[in-house]
């Protein structure tokens, strides 16, 4: 009987018939979703950059935006790394090649740039971090890396040539003469030039190296992946602080010990069962726990009430009545989860804070960027008071469609980079 073969995968594909991923969305979790790295030509057919290299210079000057400036100096192979915010006397003064402008969370700011995120909707979007876009003038480059996440690296205008080594276990010691967290060691298994549209997804550990052949921009969409060391670093500050002082160390059942100094195996099975007591062994309190960690993890800024008093119930419901909307506020994170208890309420979590709702109420505000009358009113009498909380906190504005500042972050509420 012939031994049957393992399917081929290829690693380019083109999706200008059924983009962005040229398979569906099952398909290409099932067969490349942390297992293997694809390039998919046409992902986003026609592409025209809903950010232009002047825009992404300017936000990289605001206070607010993470912003860093990479350049390379080719005789040395030496990278430096400057932080912004930057002014705008700073980027006259670049060299014509090799040096790269990172902005990250340009989605929060630009409604355009964020709205490329809803292409990725087969992904939970609470896994969706942020879009980072890189400008590089000829020969801008951040080196060769690798990333601990998944990520999707859409070319969205000029030319980009990636390497990738993917090879099992590649070399990922780092050089210890740069800045950067660059790898001492790099050999390309695959190489391509991407043009505007196309779009390369490497799943976590793959390293990787861009070059740009001209002037270009490229959109990072990468995936919160907290470590498993931030996971219990989270959990066990919540574990304590949540602790019953009662539970303790106890041994009702001690004997005389052979040896009075020694730490037996009976005390090391004692601790194990107080550290046990302590564990979250409720489901619904443990998806709480995470639901509020992971609508903080890697926050781009805080979200603040701002100086202005929250309106009234009754003037809230009369502006939205009029035509106004309530627009989230783009660094507000929600996700919502089901109960495990059968019977019990749904939760909303909103940047750390949780709301206990019905399942109806939690599904639609985590998914309303806007909120309209209709919406509002679809609501029960709890979801309404909990529109009225994040309103006060801060998490919507209200406004109009033909306000100026309708779209965006404008710069006047939040906090630093985390």
């Amino acid at each position: 009987m012939a031994k049957k073969t393992a399917p081929a995968f290829p690693i380019e594909i083109d999706a200008a018939r059924r983009p962005p991923l040229g398979m569906s969305p099952a398909a290409f979790l099932r067969d490349y979703w942390q297992k293997r790295p694809l390039l998919i030509r046409n992902a986003f057919p026609g592409l025209q950059s809903p950010l232009q290299p002047e825009d992404l210079a300017g936000l990289a000057c605001e206070e607010g935006a993470l912003a860093r400036l990479i350049q390379h100096d080719r005789a040395r192979d030496h990278y430096s790394v400057r932080h912004g915010p930057f002014e705008e006397s700073d980027f006259p003064g670049l060299p014509r090649q090799d040096w790269t402008l990172l902005v990250q969370d340009v989605d929060k700011w630009d409604a355009d740039v964020a709205a490329l995120l809803p292409a990725f909707a087969f992904l939970p979007r609470w896994r969706i971090d942020d879009v980072m876009i890189s400008f590089a003038a000829p020969g801008g480059s951040v080196g060769a890396h690798v990333d601990q996440y998944d990520v999707f690296l859409l070319q969205g205008q000029g030319h980009r040539r990636w390497q990738i080594d993917a090879r099992p276990n590649p070399p990922q010691d780092f050089r210890n003469d740069a800045e950067l967290k660059l790898l001492r060691e790099f050999e390309p298994s695959h190489e391509w030039l991407l043009g505007p549209g196309d779009m390369l997804y490497l799943p976590p550990g793959v390293p990787h190296h861009g070059v740009a052949e001209d002037a270009c921009l490229t959109f990072s969409i990468g995936m919160r992946a907290p470590s498993s060391a931030e996971l219990m670093g989270d959990y066990i500050d919540t574990l304590a602080a949540d602790a019953d002082e009662a539970l303790r160390y106890a041994d009702p059942d001690l004997t005389p010990p052979r040896d009075p100094n020694e730490i037996d195996a009976a005390a090391m099975q004692r601790a194990v069962q107080a550290l046990n007591a302590l564990r979250m062994n409720d489901p619904d309190r443990l998806g709480d726990w995470f639901g509020r960690f992971i609508t903080v993890y890697r926050a781009a800024g805080e979200v603040s009430a701002g100086g202005a008093p929250a309106p009234a119930r009754a003037e809230l419901e009369f502006a939205l009545d009029q035509g106004a909307t309530l627009w989230r506020h783009p660094w507000s994170r929600m996700a919502w989860r089901r109960a495990h208890a059968k019977g019990g309420a749904a939760r909303l979590y909103v940047s750390g804070q949780e709301f206990a709702l019905p399942a109806r109420d939690a599904q639609a505000l985590a998914a309303a960027a806007e909120l309209d009358l209709a919406g509002y009113c679809a609501l029960s009498a709890a979801g309404r008071d909990c529109v009225l909380a994040l309103v006060a906190g801060g998490h919507y504005r209200l406004g109009r469609d033909d306000q100026d500042d309708a779209d965006g972050y404008d710069g006047e509420d939040g906090g630093e980079e985390e």
